[in-house]
């Protein structure tokens, strides 16, 4: 299996301008090598087979950065190239990258011993040694892969350290009494099926006030200025502490439900979709609730448990779950109702407990990944 581990580099200012030219000439790379595929094609209607050493001779300045990094930059290319003709209908055609858009970064590979970590420093083709901040230590028994350098709008170098080890799944244990089913909540990030709220901080939220201050300030300044630069920095600071912050808490969030829970029962709902909603837009994206579901799903496999998805289609909030009855006059804005059978029930609890029953008959029905789709579908973590 692979792991990621990603820490915070400090470079000193001649680091500094070899990241700068490392980032620079693999965006040139990649243009250049695209902009001469998009010529042939429209010449003969042939593709060009370019690589990175096409270019040296005429680029003298390509050779003073790691030919790893351009070499990446045309694997790069090949696979915007790939998922535009397999994708054609959800993928564009492969774009330019700009340099005040696309995010600075390049990705070099380990080959002979020429990237380790010592004595607090991380060594890098024709970098050398940088400082780096580690928060937590690698494992022996992981083997480096690659490293991806990169540099975020808030001027802040990282090193995503990619490993590779043995994995050997733990036996599974699982009761299956241990299930929980949680129901996505905008005001509160999830109502879970014993009726407990998490009450997310709205991170995003509690700084708008500010970050509205900071944005006006910068509307009012001269683009391109040292005085804009600055303010643009400072901003991006913001942005980065909300976050680092809601990061955090989804962290500790899902480690504690992974550690508690052996199966986890969640819907699958478009997030991409919510988020562009006028009135759901904004605390859909602050929420972050795609990430803690990637979150859930890793820490699950590690510990040998499960991650159910139910399929968005299943009637969760119209079905009452105690006689099974669909309430097909529910509409969104009822978040209580009575059934026909005498019970009031609170819509985000009664969704909450319709997912657990619903995944815990999957698992009992032993159907797994190859269900019945008209009903649940579901992705096993391991």
């Amino acid at each position: 299996m692979h792991r990621s581990y990603k820490f915070r580099l400090c470079p000193d200012t001649e680091q500094q301008t070899m990241f700068a030219k490392a980032f620079g000439c693999a965006r040139f790379v990649y243009n250049q090598m695209l902009s001469d595929k998009i010529a042939q094609y429209k010449t003969d209607k042939t593709m060009l087979r370019n690589t990175p050493a096409q270019y040296k001779d005429r680029f003298k300045w390509l050779r003073e950065v790691d030919s790893l990094a351009l070499s990446n930059a045309q694997l790069q290319l090949q696979t915007a190239y790939t998922n535009f003709f397999r994708y054609k209908s959800s993928v564009g055609f492969p774009n330019f990258r700009s340099n005040k858009v696309h995010r600075d970064s390049y990705t070099t590979n380990f080959v002979n011993d020429n990237i380790h970590i010592e004595n607090g420093h991380l060594k890098l083709p024709k970098t050398g040694l940088v400082r780096i901040k580690l928060h937590r230590q690698i494992s022996t028994d992981h083997k480096i892969k690659s490293v991806t350098i990169s540099r975020n709008s808030s001027g802040r170098y990282y090193a995503a350290i990619l490993t590779e080890y043995e994995f050997a799944p733990p036996a599974p244990k699982l009761d299956k009494s241990k299930a929980l089913g949680l129901d996505y909540s905008s005001p509160h990030f999830y109502v879970d099926s014993q009726g407990m709220e998490a009450d997310m901080p709205h991170f995003y939220r509690e700084a708008e006030g500010r970050l509205n201050r900071e944005q006006r300030r910068l509307s009012r300044m001269k683009k391109g200025s040292n005085n804009y630069r600055k303010q643009k920095r400072r901003i991006a600071v913001m942005h980065e502490r909300v976050s680092d912050c809601r990061k955090d808490w989804l962290h500790k969030q899902s480690t504690e439900l992974a550690n508690e829970w052996d199966y986890i029962c969640v819907e699958d709902i478009n997030m991409r979709g919510m988020a562009g909603s006028l009135t759901l837009g904004k605390s859909t994206n602050d929420n972050g609730f795609g990430m803690f579901h990637w979150f859930l799903d890793y820490k699950l496999a590690e510990r040998g448990k499960r991650l159910i998805t139910i399929d968005k289609w299943f009637p969760s909030s119209k079905t009452c779950h105690v006689c099974g009855t669909v309430n097909h006059e529910l509409t969104l804005k009822d978040r209580e109702w009575d059934c026909t059978c005498g019970v009031h029930l609170l819509r985000d609890l009664n969704v909450a407990i319709n997912i657990k029953n619903a995944g815990s008959a999957l698992v009992n029905t032993n159907r797994g990944a190859h269900g019945d789709s008209s009903l649940i579908l579901s992705r096993s973590c391991s």
